[in-house]
């Protein structure tokens, strides 16, 4: 495949994805018109990555962008809502995010918690009226997001990571910490997209083995970046982990083998997508694009 054709995938999913987005989100004019207006500030701008992953997964497994189209836009939402509580002066207490105010800079502290709340119910709201789907898939992705969200997966992740401020974590502990705040997304939008593309249980095996491989490579990449390029570069406030105290890949490992690390976990990812054929092969791109990332 030539990278053009991957650039026009690109262009026409996000395209798509951003209608559905628009559909999804309730006007800002509309009662209560600051809070939703907070909601589409907080959406807008990213780099869609979990939105294309749910696409890239869903089409190599046959699925048709149409069924796509709800758990696309619910993980970014929930990846939406993440970001707002995160950048509060509780947690993380960031200015900056996409490259301008963070919400409770742009809005109050408690529009911003308003936010964050309201775009996790449309998250579910959106996959319970997902058309062009059986219920019990819907019941599924339903259980799937919100376990992959909940104090099993990304919120307790969050959790974790705020306890470890100021400590020094082993590189198990690190992981684990990273599979949940990080990773939990990550495979949620593999999973949901194999739900609904019907997939076989050893397809999901093969994508699950997958996913968690991706979910650290990301990370490990996201501290790497955090240590090395500018808040400009970012969109975000670069350094952040290392005035927070908090432990890094980077931080217990050096550089280079964080580096090296991120690397060996992309070719475990992209080996699991060896027996997928053609079918794949926007989704190795995909891969390619997420873990090379620069900001």
């Amino acid at each position: 495949m030539k990278h053009g054709d991957f650039t026009a995938w690109e262009s026409a999913r996000l395209a798509r994805f951003h209608k559905a987005l628009d559909a999804a989100l309730p006007p800002g004019n509309t009662y209560p018109a600051r809070l939703h207006e907070a909601m589409r500030y907080a959406c807008e701008g990213g780099k869609r990555l979990r939105a294309l992953l749910v696409y890239a997964v869903g089409e190599a497994l046959g699925g048709a962008p149409e069924v796509l189209d709800a758990p696309a836009v619910a993980l970014e939402l929930i990846h939406a809502f993440s970001l707002v509580h995160d950048d509060l002066p509780a947690m993380d207490d960031d200015d900056l995010r996409r490259g301008r105010a963070t919400v409770h800079k742009a809005y109050d502290e408690g529009t911003a918690v308003l936010v964050g709340d309201a775009l996790q119910t449309t998250a579910f709201e959106g996959l319970a009226n997902a058309p062009h789907l059986p219920l019990a898939t819907v019941v599924e992705m339903v259980r799937l997001l919100a376990t992959a969200s909940g104090s099993r997966g990304m919120t307790g992740g969050q959790q974790a990571d705020l306890e470890a401020e100021g400590m020094t974590l082993a590189l198990a502990d690190l992981e684990r910490l990273h599979a949940h705040k990080t990773g939990a997304l990550i495979l949620a939008c593999i999973r949901l997209a194999a739900a609904a593309a019907q997939a076989d249980h050893a397809t999901r095996i093969t994508l699950d083995a997958y996913g968690t491989a991706l979910g650290l490579a990301y990370q490990i990449q996201d501290d790497v970046l955090d240590a090395t390029a500018s808040s400009a570069t970012l969109g975000k406030t670069a350094g952040k982990d290392l005035a927070a105290a908090k432990s890094t890949f980077v931080q217990l490992l050096g550089l280079d083998l964080a580096k090296s690390r991120a690397q060996t976990l992309l070719d475990e990812a992209l080996q699991q997508l060896a027996g997928f054929g053609e079918a794949a092969q926007i989704l190795r791109e995909l891969t390619l694009k997420i873990t090379h990332r620069r900001h």
